[in-house]
């Protein structure tokens, strides 16, 4: 080493650590930098490695006998003006350190979005570079971290600035400094947090896994990540918030909603049944007719799964910001991100939802996320559901019908219908869903996929159009997803790629112009990032998100209609464990179901959805959320009731 030992006398540090690249590449080795709270690596083989020597690492301490070796090596044809790329870099305001406990070289870092599993050459290096880190990080929280109180020490005054000189409006302007204050908000908490982390992740696995985030699953750094909005370092804010930012994440208490995180513990004993003993005699057939034993089902009607594409609705808010400040580009690739984001949910999710009955309705009010969501059934066959959302400078609206086929292993879903999306304004964009098969419903695991080619159009310069890889038996990499931004021109100006089930990034240009051995990780920002799996995991294999849908909140049923999926009985007894109850309310509500077509035969019209002549998708009339908020469902019928609707037989 160089200059001493203690790094309390100098925080920046640098030297060789061994980083845990996949099971395919295993162990390899990386210069690592710490300098001002900032830990940054590079490659030191291959066609991107960086050149260490003495002159570039002045004023910095370096750590280790192979970090001395690799600075004495010869470097020829060596150019001291080539840029350092750098493979990636971690703020330490945003990590959470910790050492291994069953190897002395080993430790790791965590972030909001990844974890970095590190080796040292000996004990002693391990205990520098902890060293090192602690020091670093603790000078963070004297510079950064603030108080609710303290906001008008932070000044906004270069961003204004720059605003103003790019001609945005004080609108614009204020929301974005209100953006950047909530963020400091945020990272403050995080840094709080991180203690908390450290203690309560009482078990690790010092294995790493093949996912370079796997030990993320841990239900203390879930807790950390849901504190986090930050995606990028530090580094990057200043200069990212113009585009990526959207409104502030208020939480659900500051709007005084307190949603649970679990479902209720089952009342019974759940009764095993065979799915292939049931639709074994409906292989070709179209299963949304087959009545299935409500064991099979999920607590969430076909109405409440819509709402579950909008987990991810900051995605729209982004690429609202986006268009605002002029970013064309970016936005559609946030509307992509979000139409990929969708799929995440239905990641190890077997049981299938409610068929919600003719005139069935679901609404979702979460103002944390700024949304205001409503669905109707509006058709029993075929079986469509319609639906309308409203967000913070855009609306999405579409219907969706599913066309099933039975093949004996595996149940394949055809979905019908155009997705709409009009931000405020005036773009628009549309997209169709690809296909969804089931597999294994004979012998093994039950698992989905996701497969074929999603279109996003646009109404001005941009489309896109994203490749879902259908999955193979030899696959070792699955769920992918690759694609192009266009312009009219059919010029490719962004590549994304990532996993429907886990990210999504993009670079600009097209890859296929790149260099030979060029490596897209390098330069790919990310777009969106799957929230991890729920602290309280349910047998239906539920997102956090997904368990607070079917939720009577404090006052909430005295403002619903007599529609809304949420008093429906059958899903109700699912989900608290009453499982003949909610059997034999199926059954009821099924036979209620089979008078439904006769009175759609008679011209039966939806009550707050419209198809026009010509139209093939419905469209929100309006009008619900004023009726709700004077009381006034006298036109509701009670769909759950005990009495039959009236076809007009005898």
């Amino acid at each position: 080493m160089i200059e001493g030992r203690s790094s309390a006398a100098n925080p920046n540090v640098a030297g060789v650590l061994h980083k845990w690249v996949n099971f395919g590449k295993r162990w390899r080795s990386r210069w690592f930098v710490l300098h001002d709270g900032v830990l940054s690596y590079y490659k030191v083989h291959g066609p991107d490695k960086l050149y260490v020597n003495q002159e570039l690492q002045k004023g910095v301490r370096v750590i280790g006998d192979e970090a001395q070796k690799l600075m004495r090596k010869p470097r020829k044809h060596w150019n001291e003006k080539r840029p350092r790329k750098t493979s990636g870099d971690v703020h330490l305001m945003v990590a959470s350190i910790r050492k291994s406990k069953s190897d002395d070289k080993k430790f790791y870092i965590f972030t909001g979005t990844n974890s970095l599993h590190l080796r040292a050459e000996s004990r002693d290096d391990r205990a520098t570079w902890l060293e090192a880190l602690q020091a670093g990080k603790d000078l963070l929280p004297k510079i950064i971290c603030l108080q609710p109180h303290e906001e008008d020490s932070i000044s906004t005054d270069g961003l204004r600035k720059r605003l103003i000189e790019a001609g945005v409006s004080q609108g614009v302007i204020k929301d974005c400094e209100n953006i950047i204050l909530t963020e400091f908000r945020e990272k403050a908490e995080k840094v709080e947090l991180e203690t908390t982390v450290v203690e309560e992740s009482r078990s690790h696995e010092d294995q790493p896994q093949e996912r370079d985030h796997g030990m993320e699953k841990q239900h203390a750094v879930n807790r950390i990540r849901r504190k986090t909005t930050a995606k990028c370092s530090m580094r990057k804010l200043m200069t990212t918030t113009t585009y990526i930012s959207t409104q502030p994440n208020l939480s659900q208490a500051h709007f005084g909603v307190h949603r649970f995180f679990t479902l209720p513990d089952p009342k019974e004993k759940e009764k095993g049944f065979s799915l292939w003993s049931i639709i074994k005699d409906n292989i070709g057939k179209d299963l949304t007719k087959v009545c299935l034993p409500v064991y099979f089902n999920e607590p969430i009607s076909s109405l409440q799964k819509c709402f579950e594409d909008l987990e991810y609705s900051y995605l729209l808010d982004r690429a609202a910001v986006c268009g605002q400040m002029g970013n064309s580009l970016l936005r559609i690739l946030y509307v992509a991100a979000f139409a990929v984001s969708g799929y995440a949910s239905t990641d190890g999710r077997i049981c299938k939802p409610f068929n919600p009955l003719l005139g069935e309705t679901y609404e979702a009010d979460y103002p944390d996320k700024g949304v205001k969501f409503f669905s109707e059934k509006v058709s029993h066959h075929p079986m469509v559901v319609a639906c309308h959302c409203e967000g913070r400078g855009w609306k999405l609206w579409g219907d969706s019908n599913l066309k099933s086929k039975f093949w004996g292993r595996s149940i394949q879903l055809d979905p019908v219908g155009i997705l709409t999306l009009e931000f405020d304004d005036g773009e628009v964009f549309q997209w169709s869903k690809v296909t969804t098969s089931i597999y294994n419903l004979i012998l093994g695991k039950l698992y989905c996929d996701h497969y074929g080619t999603m279109r996003i159009q646009g109404n001005r310069d941009m489309s896109c159009k994203l490749k879902f890889k259908e999955l193979s038996i030899i696959d070792r990499n699955p769920h992918q997803i690759h694609g192009f931004v266009y312009n009219k021109a059919n010029k490719k100006l962004a590549t994304l790629f990532g996993k429907w089930d886990g990210s999504m990034y993009y670079v600009n240009g097209d890859l296929a112009t790149k260099p030979r051995g060029y490596d897209p990780m390098c330069e790919a920002e990310l777009l969106w990032a799957r929230n991890l799996p729920s602290d309280y995991p349910t047998r239906y294999n539920l997102s956090s998100f997904a368990i607070t849908v079917n939720e009577l909140t404090p006052g909430l049923e005295e403002k619903l209609p007599p529609t809304d999926s949420r008093l429906r009985p059958d899903q109700r007894h699912l989900e608290n464990g009453e499982y003949e109850q909610a059997n034999s309310e199926k059954l009821r509500l099924e036979g209620k179901q089979r008078r439904a077509r006769k009175l759609q035969e008679r011209g039966w019209q939806p009550r707050w959805f419209h198809k026009d002549i010509g139209s093939s998708t419905f469209k929100y009339i309006g009008g619900y959320w004023e009726a709700r908020s004077q009381g006034d469902w006298s036109n509701c019928p009670d769909i759950f009731g005990q009495s039959l609707p009236d076809d007009g037989s005898d």
